[in-house]
């Protein structure tokens, strides 16, 4: 029985999980740590939006990257999750405007382009899980989810906050940082910060679900 200790957590909640409806955006060292949770926990409508390929730097943080080198990602995982919905795109500002959210119950933000990051909070900030920065750290237990204005220590949180303010938002949605202090320059990464990262996405996408 595939879900069995899943539904003794969440009791009559977990129906909440199959009835709901996903967008996962970018599919990397944070995005497939979220996918695999998301569908391990039993939700069964998810649509994936990725355009990259999978490559040797990948294999210290990303699933399944060991095994397609050189594939396109969201092909690749639907080899794994055969019942997801993928859209093989770049995410870029104007591919946010317009695209049709609607349909979505929550909208996960796993991508790293400042400018759609900002677009996806002007347009969908009531259903939106956002992340920030995973690389450069050692530390999980730093991660926090929270409101957006309430991040500190993260640089580039603080850098969406900025151009939010500039472009006069107010509002509030959810985001996943660390406030562990940067540990180099270079994007170095590790698996268990993205891996946490993208498993605390997950967490607060069930939370947000079972509450409804």
């Amino acid at each position: 029985m595939k879900y069995n200790r899943i539904k003794l957590l969440l009791e009559d909640d977990f129906e909440k999980l199959q009835n709901a409806k996903i967008l996962l955006l970018g599919v990397g060292g944070v995005g497939s740590f979220c996918l695999d949770c998301l569908i391990r926990s039993g939700v069964e409508d998810i649509t994936i939006v990725d355009f990259d390929t999978f490559d040797e730097t990948n294999q210290n943080r990303q699933m399944w990257s060991e095994l397609h080198d050189g594939e396109v990602k969201v092909e690749a995982l639907k080899k794994h999750y055969p019942d997801i919905k993928i859209i093989n795109t770049r995410i870029d500002e104007q591919w946010v405007w317009d695209f049709d959210f609607d349909e979505y119950d929550l909208v996960l933000d796993a991508i790293d382009d400042v400018r759609a990051k900002l677009a996806l909070a002007q347009k969908c900030y009531k259903k939106l899980i956002s992340s920030f920065g995973s690389a450069k750290r050692l530390d999980p237990t730093k991660i926090e989810v929270t409101d957006i204005s309430k991040t500190y220590g993260d640089k580039f949180g603080s850098k969406i906050r900025y151009e939010l303010k500039k472009r006069g938002f107010k509002k509030k949605y959810r985001v996943v940082f660390s406030s562990e202090e940067a540990k180099v320059k270079a994007k170095g990464s590790f698996m268990g910060v993205t891996a946490s990262f993208g498993l605390a996405m997950c967490s607060e996408a069930i939370r947000i679900l079972t509450r409804k």
